[in-house]
């Protein structure tokens, strides 16, 4: 299969470039750099440096690499800025989805999978959440991937696009390639190890919540578990595959959680971090983030069936201790 991967220098973007080379699938990457890294994209695969947004030129791209199918992972990501300039983010994810949408309908690939974010629930009346559940989003961020995953359904049914959307939980820990760098930080593993390395105090954002102690709850998933989970989704595109339509005429999205089914509190994870790192951490309470859910946390029972997909990797233990294994490995982080 020849695979195009929006955002392939990115984080989960790479680490599913890795599964897909891995698999013996010809990768493409298209990536503005602006949050990825060259250095993060890996050999096999061939970068195009430029905009998903980009119709004219994606539209090239898709017919001169020969795609036959879209991992669209790229996307404005930070639910706080999403608040404070939700304009970027209808920018660049609703209108720069539905340009990609547009060149694929018009060079005729009609295979995508969509990583969307468990964000779109916001609110969830309760756990785990369900696909079923009613999806309510509370931040620009989660309201323009309902956008997108709303346009992947209607182009399904008026031309036939076959479509997975995972809506992902929390996503951490590393390949032995490729990790989590970002600028700014925003995810609580990579701050927590990033706080430990350098000896200085992590902020939690609130611990008021409605949970046990006080701070939010998540659900992770292993960076890898999400690539896997990734190549099960695209080889359901087939077009033989009636997981996600008939051969011909209007098809439906397969829609799937990938998370756990357990959530860790933030206090948790500070507390997990400190057995991996082997020392304490400094902690300092801040007030609540907008947008921020008290408690998220997945049923994934429908990727196990539909997918045939199960997590590799259990522990949250296994997933911090993967990421700080590549810090280590790599502390200058990515060279470009």
């Amino acid at each position: 299969m020849r695979i195009l991967a929006t955002g392939g220098a990115g984080y989960i973007g790479s680490v599913s470039v890795e599964a897909f080379l891995d698999a013996g699938h010809e990768v493409t990457v298209v990536d503005d750099l602006s949050t990825g890294h060259r250095t993060a994209v890996p050999a096999g695969a061939t970068l195009e440096v430029g905009s998903y947004g980009d119709m004219a030129s994606m539209s090239a791209l898709l017919e001169r690499r020969r795609i036959d199918a879209v991992l669209h992972c790229a996307a404005k990501s930070l639910v706080n800025e999403s608040m404070i300039d939700p304009a970027k983010y209808f920018r660049e994810n609703v209108a720069g989805g539905i340009a990609l949408l547009e060149a694929m309908r018009a060079t005729g690939v009609k295979r995508i999978v969509f990583s969307s974010t468990a964000a779109t629930y916001g609110m969830p009346d309760h756990t785990p959440i369900l696909e079923s559940d009613p999806v309510k989003p509370i931040s620009a961020y989660g309201e323009t991937k309902r956008c997108v995953e709303s346009a992947i359904e209607w182009y399904g049914r008026g031309y036939g696009l076959r479509s997975v959307i995972l809506r992902y939980f929390n996503a951490a820990g590393a390949s032995k390639l490729n990790g989590e760098q970002h600028e700014p930080e925003t995810h609580l593993v990579p701050v927590v190890l990033a706080a430990a390395e350098a000896g200085r105090e992590v902020t939690l954002f609130g611990d008021d919540y409605p949970t046990p102690d006080g701070t939010c709850i998540r659900d992770y998933i292993h960076v890898e578990d999400l690539a896997a989970a990734h190549l099960a989704a695209l080889l359901a595109t087939d077009p033989a595959d009636l997981r996600t339509g008939p051969a011909t005429g209007p098809c439906q999205p397969l829609i799937c959680n990938l998370g756990s089914g357990t959530g860790f509190s933030n206090r948790q994870i500070v507390a997990t971090a400190e057995k991996v790192v082997g020392h304490a951490i400094r902690v300092r309470m801040g007030p609540r983030r907008a947008g921020d859910p008290p408690v998220l946390i997945a049923s994934a029972d429908r990727a196990a069936a539909e997918l045939g997909w199960q997590r590799r990797h259990g522990t949250i233990e296994e997933i911090i201790g993967s990421a700080w294994e590549w810090r280590r490995a790599h502390p200058a982080g990515y060279t470009d």
